[in-house]
């Protein structure tokens, strides 16, 4: 892994674009384990001088995480505790943000007003101190007084994690969508601790097993282990995962006593001299607590006497094993957006939209694949569709950037049963014609900070293209043009790519715009939280206008900007008023 990593940060782009090796293995990571973009890797790096311990920061909002890391590319293989160190000194300057702001770098400065804004939002933090070996003896000991230090904070929900070798090409492999080999275990149970009985024609075995031998467990942190269970870990910041580290560490005698226990399946199971020995395993209850309790692992190996039960079923047929994820993780409060596709109003759309278009379909459940008999052109996904109309009926792109807004808060304003088939095509073509601008290549010329904002600013973009249509028109905001209208329009002119261009143009006038205006005293713009800003839809406006102003003025254009306006000119009824959503 490490021979592979070395001979990839020699490409040119790493070479050109970090000034060290550092910096490379950082931006390597970024790449490579959580599948960023050259720009969006470029915007996440801060190491430097002032990088206060941080090399780089990646805030992952679809959940809720901020990655904090330290990389340290050591050629020895003894990796001593003070990596561990600068990890934990920025964890306390973080407790300060405008302290640490003062002094930090250009491109930490920035970062850290994203943190803040994330902190605000109630993400977690998890610490990545990524080291190409292990940690010494004395390092592992001062990572447990690390790990209890920053997991026990009441001031934000906070982890370390040491990403070493293996857990590197473990995470590797999990970003490239490999499958993992079935899991196959021993776990050694304790003498009275456990029953083993027959329930049903299932084998099944409960026992109590030590806190100690959970850790243990592999492919916890990749989520392999949970690839049967109906979700993966929500992160630490929630009320049950605080009080399940409180019992680690206050109470971890009673922990037996104060959990449900977890709840595993698998294709076979061997009992031998009291050891057991799992195959196919699958923890399908219990992430949230296996997660938790890792995060606390030093500490846990300390404990002696801290169990939790587990319950283990050998269930070789599929249908049985989904069955039992569904019903032991019922009990659990479920957020919205994971129920959505059951929604009568969602799948009213779907039979709606696919009897419109037969070649086409609407993805509701997440994971869905697209069947092979249908035509790309026409097919949209369920959250991208409610991407789409939050930027385009409410108006409101600052709020795409979340799932969770889409679909717990504004899920009853923005999905309609009686919504037109025609609109949601209508919108998958504009959408997909301005993500055909958000490329490598960088057609429209984009500002770096915009291709670094990729799951933000398109939508923005998609904002800029109707703003076109109540500009010429004379509608006020509060107002929108149907997409099918809009995308009619556009099409009889043969100015659809023409527009998307102009849009594109407009939207880095904006920011552009925006990042030049004075701020106040110790404050630095963020191009993020420009974005998810109310302002940043005033300064788009603001740029069309401009730009259909300077077309009009410029000489010998007249004809063309009086054939645009014609192509675009539309009757009051064409509008509705926007959907609210804030």
């Amino acid at each position: 892994m490490l021979e592979k990593i070395e001979n990839e940060i020699r490409n040119n782009y790493y070479i050109t674009n970090y000034s060290n090796d550092g910096q490379r293995f950082v931006a390597w990571y970024l790449r490579n384990i959580y599948n960023l973009d050259e720009n969006e890797t470029k915007y996440a790096v801060t190491d430097g001088t002032d990088d206060k311990c941080i090399d780089g920061v990646y805030i992952d909002d679809t959940n809720s995480i901020i990655h904090i890391i330290q990389g340290k590319y050591y050629k020895s293989s003894n990796v001593n505790a003070e990596p561990l160190r600068e990890v934990l000194s920025s964890w306390l300057q973080l407790k300060n943000l405008v302290k640490m702001q003062e002094g930090a770098n250009t491109k930490l400065k920035q970062r850290l007003s994203d943190v803040s804004n994330a902190l605000d939002e109630d993400y977690d933090i998890e610490f990545e101190l990524l080291i190409p070996h292990e940690l010494t003896k004395s390092a592992q000991d001062d990572l447990r007084i690390f790990q209890e230090q920053i997991g026990t904070t009441d001031e934000f929900s906070a982890s370390l994690s040491i990403v070493d070798e293996e857990e590197l090409e473990r995470r590797y492999d999990l970003s490239l969508g490999q499958e993992k080999p079935d899991i196959e275990y021993s776990i050694p149970l304790e003498i009275g601790k456990y029953i083993n009985m027959k329930i049903a024609n299932v084998n099944v075995i409960i026992a109590a097993v030590p806190l100690k031998e959970c850790i243990k467990i592999p492919h916890i942190k990749d989520g392999t282990l949970f690839k049967k269970n109906v979700r993966q870990s929500l992160g630490l910041n929630n009320q049950v995962n605080k009080g399940i580290k409180d019992t680690i560490y206050n109470n971890s005698d009673k922990f037996f006593f104060y959990h449900n226990g977890i709840t595993a399946i698998c294709s076979k199971m061997e009992l031998n001299d009291n050891n057991l020995t799992l195959k196919g395993l699958s923890v399908v209850n219990g992430c949230q607590s296996l997660n938790t309790i890792l995060s606390c692992s030093e500490k846990v190996k300390e404990e002696n006497g801290s169990y939790i039960m587990f319950r283990f079923y050998e269930v070789p047929d599929r249908e049985t094993g989904d069955k039992i994820s569904t019903s032991t993780n019922s009990q659990s409060a479920v957020k919205a957006r994971d129920l959505r596709s059951n929604d009568k109003r969602v799948l009213a759309m779907k039979k709606a939209y696919e009897q419109k278009y037969s070649n086409g379909c609407l993805l509701t459940k997440r994971g869905e694949s697209k069947p092979a008999s249908k035509d790309d052109q026409y097919v949209i996904d369920l959250e991208l569709l409610g991407k789409y109309l939050i930027t385009w009926q409410s108006q409101r792109p600052n709020i795409a950037y979340s799932p969770t807004k889409i679909f717990d808060k504004y899920f009853d304003q923005l999905f309609k049963k009686d919504y037109d088939p025609e609109n949601i095509h209508a919108l998958n073509v504009l959408g997909n014609c301005v993500f055909s601008k958000w490329v490598k290549e960088n057609p429209l010329g984009l500002n770096e900070s915009l291709l670094a904002m990729k799951a933000y600013a398109p939508y923005h973009h998609l904002y800029a293209v109707s703003l076109f249509f109540n500009i010429i028109n004379g509608i006020p905001g509060e107002s929108v043009i149907y997409p099918k209208l809009a995308l009619k329009k556009l099409e009889d002119a043969d100015i659809l790519d023409y527009i998307v261009r102009l849009a594109g143009n407009c939207l880095n006038m904006a920011l552009v715009n925006a990042s030049n205006e004075p701020q106040q005293a110790n404050r630095v713009f963020s191009p993020q939280n420009w974005v998810k800003a109310k302002k940043s839809l005033i300064d788009i406006r603001n740029a069309v206008s401009s730009t259909l102003n300077t077309l009009n003025m410029i000489p010998g254009n007249e004809e063309t900007y009086s054939k645009l306006v014609n192509s675009l000119k539309c009757n009051n009824d064409d509008f509705v008023a926007r959907w609210t959503a804030d």
